[in-house]
């Protein structure tokens, strides 16, 4: 196996786990994101949501929610999330057609 291989082999779990980290970072310290992933829920996690948590979609090892009250994600922690991503975020790029509505 190649050098260039091996590195990649290496660096790339290692760049996935950092961009796992830092989109958590936002979350928690930000209310940027119009809804939250909740990865890997335990078996009661819905049950002790907090009552101004809609869930959008729940599937076996994500439950996607939504809420406008502040420290969302620190409240889905405080219910047993082990880990919360944000959702719906657009990016970097601003969606086609936004440019041409500003004006």
């Amino acid at each position: 196996m190649s050098t260039i291989i091996k590195r990649a082999a290496l660096i790339a779990p290692l760049i996935f786990v950092a961009w796992v980290a830092t989109m958590a970072l936002v979350m928690r310290f930000s209310d940027a994101a119009p809804a939250a992933v909740v990865m890997f829920p335990s078996e009661g996690f819905i049950a002790a949501l907090p009552s101004d948590a809609a869930v959008i979609s729940a599937g076996p090892a994500t439950v996607t929610l939504k809420s406008d009250t502040p420290d969302f994600a620190a409240r889905l922690y405080a219910a047993g999330a082990l880990l919360v991503l944000p959702a719906g975020l657009t990016g970097c790029l601003p969606l086609p057609g936004a440019l041409a509505n500003k004006g």
